[in-house]
């Protein structure tokens, strides 16, 4: 399985869209030093606020380019509020 994460960071008050196969372990490596020159080190505690399962990688990398091409804070809040949004998507991306 693959999943679209959407991180949440309160310092910065912005979201973060990645794709993995293990969001505890990503989420770890967003907290940590693992990525200490990337965007998100900025962003630290970051809190996981939306998963989508996917059911390729290929589906996940899809729908995560879509979820970044929105650049829209109403949008991720949407598709936590209506599940519905995460169906469609995940239907138009099989």
């Amino acid at each position: 399985m693959h999943y679209v994460y959407i991180l949440y960071s309160p310092s910065l008050n912005r979201f973060y869209t990645g794709e993995t196969h293990n969001v505890e372990t990503r989420l770890e490596r967003h907290n940590s030093d693992y990525y200490e020159n990337k965007w998100t080190s900025k962003g630290k505690p970051w809190e996981l606020f939306y998963v989508l399962e996917c059911a390729s990688k290929e589906q996940a990398l899809r729908i995560e380019n879509h979820v970044k091409r929105m650049k829209s804070k109403k949008y991720i809040l949407n598709l936590k509020s209506y599940p519905e949004i995460s169906e469609k998507l995940l239907l138009k991306y099989l």
